[in-house]
């Protein structure tokens, strides 16, 4: 599947994975006592895990699709959860959140600003305002505050995508961006319509980049990028994951080799220096 395709299904996935929670054990009503302040709305299809703090002055609806949240999760007051939507264990949803239907989000995400339809992988941080929709965002990934992407065209056409460097029709009217592991975005940053950015590649600088960004590419916008060092990359990597308190594995570091391997060409075609 094309990750447009995921992002389509993504609230009636959830919706059938939330039928076989209630299937395997009964979910009990969400108890409002239990987190005074808190307005849920349609207390039967909310599921909230042992270990987690919600601040009053949220809103959870769940009244047009069900919301499951994790264990050990923090909601910061005046936050907004809309379900359906997933938030994964040990994650940390910011003041003022807006987390529109058809978003999943986890584990160990940091997530704040406006989401809508999009699916964040583990590790991966958009903690400040700004808006990503129709969206897929891969793992380790951080966004910079004021991070913003077109999810819809102008013209309300249908979405191009590249994909293995090559532009592919979505047939969708809604498609944001695609970030692939461990790339990041600076403050500020603006993605038009189905960009997508590859892996362990950073992206600055103001206007919009191109809507391919190689993986292991570092620039800024409006810019040629130049290629992101293989030995630089995995030595940031392995600096954000243990700050997790997780090691970069040898198959992982094999993993980044690898992908660099593959992708040289695409950087190449781009003029991006080697």
């Amino acid at each position: 599947h094309y990750p447009w395709e995921l992002i389509k299904n993504n609230g009636n996935q959830l919706r059938a994975d939330f039928n076989l929670l209630k299937k395997a054990r009964p979910v009990k009503k969400s108890s409002q006592k239990k987190f005074p302040g808190v307005h849920i709305l349609n207390g039967k299809n909310v599921v909230v895990g042992e270990g987690t703090v919600i601040k009053p002055g949220v809103v959870i609806d769940a009244e047009n699709g069900p919301v499951y949240i994790g264990k050990n999760v923090q909601i910061m007051s005046f936050s907004t959860i809309i379900g359906p939507a997933y938030i994964g264990d040990g994650s940390i949803v910011k003041v003022g959140a807006k987390i529109y239907p058809d978003c999943s989000i986890g584990p160990v995400c940091k997530i704040g600003g406006e989401l809508e339809s999009t699916i964040i992988h583990s590790y991966s941080n958009k903690q400040h305002d700004g808006f990503l929709g129709h969206s897929y965002l891969g793992a380790w990934v951080n966004c910079g505050a004021g991070t913003v992407t077109s999810d819809l065209k102008n013209n309300y056409s249908s979405v191009k995508v590249y994909v293995n460097g090559d532009p592919v029709d979505s047939k969708m009217q809604f498609v944001g961006v695609t970030i692939g592991d461990h790339s990041k975005t600076a403050i500020n940053s603006t993605f038009n319509t189905g960009t997508v950015i590859g892996v362990s590649s950073n992206v600055f600088g103001t206007g919009f980049p191109s809507k391919y960004v190689p993986s292991f590419s570092w620039g800024a916008a409006g810019e040629t990028f130049t290629t992101y060092n293989i030995e630089k990359a995995i030595n940031v990597a392995e600096k954000v994951m243990i700050r997790r308190g997780i090691a970069l594995s040898n198959p992982e570091e094999k993993l980044f080799r690898k992908i660099f391997d593959l992708t040289t060409d695409e950087r190449r075609k781009r003029g991006m220096p080697l």
